[in-house]
């Protein structure tokens, strides 16, 4: 028996500056509207492209150069 998806709402509604994107859940608003009366395999590629999104901020995250540590005052 297929498991129905839940929401990915993680209870952290606010959107982006341009009033698209939720930065809780990563849905955009139509999404978000459209949630209750999607198919289970709409929610399904929803899901999926919200995994992919994350992983691609998590990688790019990681590329990131940390900074310098600042060298001890008299290191050289």
């Amino acid at each position: 028996m297929p498991t129905t998806v839940s929401t990915p709402c993680v209870a952290t509604c606010t959107l982006d500056a341009g009033g698209r994107i939720c930065i809780g859940c990563g849905r955009t608003i139509e999404e978000i509207g459209a949630w209750s009366r999607m198919s289970e395999s709409e929610r399904r590629a929803v899901m999926a492209r919200l995994a992919a999104s994350r992983a691609a901020d998590a990688a790019a995250t990681a590329r990131v150069p940390a900074r310098p540590a600042r060298m001890r005052e008299g290191a050289r």
